[in-house]
């Protein structure tokens, strides 16, 4: 065979080429395609479909399309930013707080407006790229201090932008030919096309499908991942900038709800969570197609409320259509249930059987003697590495408890004041045990927020300041955060779905529940014993003081002294070398999401006591605090490491500090802020440990 015949018989065959054509950009024709039925569905429900209709359409979904260009710019990086809808928000307000109707005002605050995504972007990517931090943590942790900032600039909807900024990013280029969000839309396609065939935009997929490999074939892994948020921060930023024209004034949440309708969009246009496949232009389409849904179910009568719920929806089975192949989790748990079922009608499976009983042969008396003669080390060296991990939170608690005696006074030998200290430190306290458990495993669980108000906003509707309904109403409440758990732990185990897409989406959809259970306006008032527990007084000790110590003595238990704790670490420590050892690791991760289930249940339970009734949002404030305090208490974030008693250091010393904030003049907003701060500064801490 000569060497031309030998080349030709290396390339694959025409239709091998365009079946790899096709799959190559399945995602992005599948999301054209969808895109294109849903122009279909707007034209039969609505009667037409005009050049103003197309416009509205283009207009509406900009600024979505355009921030989640950014993020799939991270997510084929094989990253996470959890930073963007933060980053819309601060630059929608600063521009409404900042701009004047004057050209060279327009002009300076939208390139300022970008600018402050790409510095927002260079923040994580400083951490992300050269400190080796975990993308989620750091970006969740920007996203809190951002929001903190965004309410420094304007803590309520206000201010006005002119009108010629808006009229330029929203009017038609063309007048009834081209509106000028498409025009913006193309220039970013055609600005991707030609990043894409550059040594940085080769680099991204590189990195993105290997990042060891990237880095062996001589790519400059870390400089081209901090470019990578930089540049998605941008975006973000010009994301910022258009829903400012589009709006017209400023409003401090309005980037909130585009954070699952991000990641959504990405999926929805092919990109695969992980990196290493897909595009914007698919994304650009997954937007819009996840604009027009909700536009129909709102033409079909259906409430506004349901919009998160069908968009958590469509995260989850879109990741799921992705990531359907023959050797996927979730085929392999069908295979699995299969083989089960077919051992279980044949009586094959072990429970069946008759097997002879084995034990382990102890060693004989002379050898455990000689074993029981060999010195133990002491305590201090067996528990060297805890104490090291867990004596600075406690440490630093104790430092703010001096600076509250001088700053407040009758701190140090107040017992109302550790009382008082108890009592809010209780809602972390239980939190601590259900997302410590998440976090020790390798996971999180971003759907704490909703979970804490839906639970809430059960409990306390069903009790109607009521003490006897709160014999059935709690356990319900309960069992409602024990079964979101549930679902959450079967979508990670059965569905292979990773932790973050999965319980992001959860949350969204408990969201969407929720306004749908209330109808926007949550009623009903906690039980008065409920309220006695939490505010009332027993010689000067509230009752859930001593409960709390309860609880902690049975979480420490739980996790340090049981076979589920030592199966959490083990998990964490290596989850194909747990399996190995026999550890059941699909029904403990289930268990562990169960757990934090229960306890996010029982915190909004608790919060609806203490307050007197729920509301919407009213776990909104927890979602960083239960991971600041595993962290700060010890707790490796990547999970392997860590002890209850150590967050337990965490929820005093965090809730110390929010103490001590409260009875100075700084603004409510820092406290946001101290707290992203507070978790970068202790996952920089155990970064020696955590890459």
């Amino acid at each position: 065979m000569s060497a031309a015949q030998a080349d030709m018989s290396l390339k694959p065959s025409p239709p091998r080429r365009a079946v790899l054509r096709w799959a190559r950009h399945r995602g992005t024709l599948i999301a054209i395609a969808a895109f294109l039925v849903c122009l279909g569905l707007i034209r039969l429900v609505s009667g037409s479909l005009n050049y103003y209709d197309i416009s509205t359409i283009a207009t509406g979904g900009a600024t979505l399309a355009t921030a989640a260009i950014g993020q799939t710019v991270v997510v084929l990086s094989g990253g996470f930013d959890l930073s963007a809808a933060a980053v819309i928000s601060l630059v929608n307000v600063t521009l409404a707080s900042h701009m004047q109707d004057d050209p060279s005002s327009i002009l300076l605050w939208s390139c300022a407006g970008i600018a402050i995504g790409a510095a927002a972007g260079a923040f994580n990517g400083f951490f992300i790229a050269f400190l080796r931090l975990q993308p989620i943590v750091v970006t969740l942790a920007t996203m809190f201090i951002l929001q903190g900032v965004t309410l420094l600039v304007m803590d309520k909807p206000g201010g006005q932008l002119p009108a010629g900024f808006s009229a330029f990013f929203t009017a038609d280029v063309i007048p009834d030919w081209l509106p000028g969000p498409v025009l913006m839309l193309v220039l970013l396609v055609l600005g991707w096309l030609l990043l894409k065939n550059t040594i940085f935009g080769k680099a991204i997929y590189a990195i993105g499908s290997d990042r060891d490999a990237a880095r062996a074939a001589g790519l400059d892994t870390r400089l081209c991942e901090f470019f990578v948020y930089v540049l998605a921060g941008g975006l973000y930023g010009l994301a910022g900038v258009f829903i400012s024209a589009q709006t017209g004034s400023g409003d401090p949440l309005v980037g909130n709800p585009m954070l699952l309708q991000m990641f959504a969009a990405v999926v929805v246009g092919g990109t695969l969570l992980g990196g290493g496949r897909g595009g914007p232009v698919g994304t650009i389409f997954g937007a819009y197609v996840l604009m027009m849904v909700v536009n129909i179910l709102l033409v079909l009568n259906v409430p506004a409320f349901y919009s998160s719920v069908v968009e958590g929806t469509i995260l989850i089975l879109a990741v799921l259509g992705a990531s359907i192949t023959r050797t996927s989790v979730l085929a392999s748990t069908l295979r699995l249930g299969g083989h089960r079922l077919s051992a279980w009608r044949q009586g094959r499976l072990p429970r069946q059987l008759t097997l002879p009983e084995t034990r382990l042969r102890l060693p004989d008396e002379p050898a455990r003697a000689a074993r029981s003669q060999v010195a133990r080390p002491s305590f201090w060296i067996r528990r060297q590495e805890d104490l090291r991990t867990v004596l600075p939170a406690f440490a630093c608690f104790a430092i703010v408890l001096v600076v509250s005696q001088f700053v407040l006074g009758s701190t140090l030998l107040s017992w109302g004041y550790y009382n008082s200290l108890i009592v809010l430190a209780s809602f972390l306290a239980i939190l601590a045990l259900g997302q410590g458990s998440v976090i020790l495993t390798g996971g999180l669980d971003l759907s704490l927020p909703w979970t804490i108000a839906f639970c809430g906003i059960v409990s306390a509707g069903l009790m109607k300041g009521s003490d006897s309904a709160m014999l059935y109403a709690l356990p319900l409440a309960l069992g409602i955060g024990t079964f979101i758990g549930l679902m959450n732990g079967l979508g990670i185990v059965a569905l292979g779905l990773s932790p973050i897409v999965m319980t992001l989406a959860m949350n969204g959809i408990l969201q969407g529940f929720a306004l749908v259970y209330s109808g926007g306006t949550p009623d009903g008032f906690s039980a008065p014993g409920l309220r006695w527990i939490m505010t009332g007084q027993v010689m000067g000790v509230t009752p859930i003081v001593p409960l709390v110590i309860l609880f902690v003595l049975v979480a420490t238990i739980l996790l340090g002294r049981t076979a589920f704790g030592r199966r959490v670490y083990a998990i964490g420590n290596g989850m194909r070398a747990a399996e190995l050892s026999g550890v059941p690791v699909g029904a403990t991760l289930v268990k562990v999401y169960m757990l934090s289930g229960f306890c996010a249940a029982l915190v909004g339970c608790l919060l609806a006591g203490f307050s007197g009734q729920a509301s919407l949002g009213m776990g909104d404030d927890y979602l960083l605090p239960s991971i600041a305090v595993a962290v700060v208490g010890g707790t490796l974030i990547t999970g392997g490491r860590g002890r209850y008693i150590g967050m337990i250091g965490g929820v005093l010393l965090l809730t110390a500090l929010q103490t001590l904030l409260a009875g100075t003049t700084l603004p409510y907003a820092t406290r946001a802020i101290l707290y992203g701060v507070v978790v970068l500064c202790a996952v920089i801490t155990l970064r020696e440990k955590n890459t």
